[in-house]
């Protein structure tokens, strides 16, 4: 009886764990060995405020999530180094943005980024492995301080689970600038429109400032912007798929008709891809499985960072003008 009053039952994480009756928020953390600078806690489907934890009391039959974030330059020339750009008021020069899934092991990932000279990488949000809490997290190898991290909702299939992770990913590191990507079913991972408009709306509201993912259609885009997307992010080519940019015109429209940055996201395979979403006149360019799946990673991460940077110089020198017939190079006039 006596053991029975002592403990408490909680479920954390899914998973059922006895600790002493009592316990406050801080102390748990403490006993799972987990840094709570480096965790979000959701109790009971309500976020809870990390300056709070010493002062929450868990309770029998609590349910929490404890969640962090996992993986998902050199020298420039003079017009690149010119050549910013901003999102959110925040001002960038490196258009290549990087996910951090799929990598060998997070020494590999952090290898790729420095590579790829990005400033941004985008990070999902799991649960902490309370099971190995000294196991490594991105946060060692990846700087949060040096490079922009970019919480994302990748596997969200509704709105609510969306916003949900969302304000868990805020919690976890204060950010909010976000991306957000409500997707459709799991074969072809295209985006939920009618979803992500909803959640969209929803987080503008509550301060979040979201770059969103979504399908190649110019009047749901400028919907998205409408309700407070700061960015549009419109896919190239299904998700993981290194397709290509499947429909230039649709995307050219997009960026026509915005008003915030656009980025191609989703289905760059090789550099010339990338190369090609910057001559469209994108803002820049977000890939993970095309850098974390090629037989050499930190080298085509070189070739996607110069790839970026090749395809925005042109954009900004002009492409000429195709003719449908030949026209020398040298004058005819004086022809010996």
């Amino acid at each position: 009886m006596t053991d029975t009053l002592a403990s408490i039952a909680l479920i954390i994480n899914g998973e059922p764990r006895q600790v002493p009756a009592g316990i406050s928020l801080a102390d748990l953390a403490g006993l799972l060995e987990l840094d709570p600078a480096k965790i979000a806690v959701e109790r009971n489907l309500e976020i809870v405020p990390r300056s709070t934890y010493r002062a929450v009391t868990l309770n029998d039959g609590d349910q929490l999530e404890i969640v962090h974030f996992v993986g998902g330059g050199d020298h420039q020339t003079a017009h690149a180094l010119d050549d910013t750009w901003a999102v959110a008021g925040r001002t960038f020069r490196s258009r290549l943005i990087v996910g951090t899934g799929k990598y060998k092991d997070f020494a590999q990932n952090a290898a790729a980024v420095e590579a790829s000279g990005a400033e941004i990488v985008t990070v999902a949000v799991r649960r902490v492995n309370i099971a190995d809490p000294k196991a490594p997290m991105l946060t060692d190898f990846i700087d949060p301080k040096k490079i922009t991290y970019l919480p994302n909702t990748a596997g969200c299939f509704t709105a609510e689970d969306a916003i949900r992770t969302l304000r868990l990913a805020r919690e976890a590191g204060g950010w909010d600038l976000v991306k957000l990507e409500v997707l459709g079913e799991a074969k072809t991972l295209y985006p939920d429109m009618v979803e992500t408009l909803r959640a969209t709306e929803v987080l503008a509201k509550e301060g979040f400032l979201p770059m969103v993912y979504c399908a190649d259609d110019p009047i749901m885009a400028k919907r998205l912007e409408n309700v407070g997307a700061v960015a549009i992010m419109p896919l190239g080519a299904p998700i993981g798929s290194g397709l290509g940019i499947q429909n230039e015109v649709m995307i050219r429209l997009i960026i026509e008709g915005a008003s915030v940055p656009v980025l191609v996201d989703a289905g760059v395979g090789t550099a010339s891809d990338a190369a090609a979403a910057m001559e469209l006149g994108c803002e820049g360019v977000l890939m993970n499985t095309a850098i974390a799946e090629a037989k050499d990673p930190i080298l085509m991460a070189t070739a996607m960072k110069h790839a970026v940077e090749a395809g925005r110089l042109a954009y900004r020198a002009g492409r000429m003008g195709k003719r449908r017939y030949a026209d020398p190079s040298s004058p005819l006039a004086g022809l010996i």
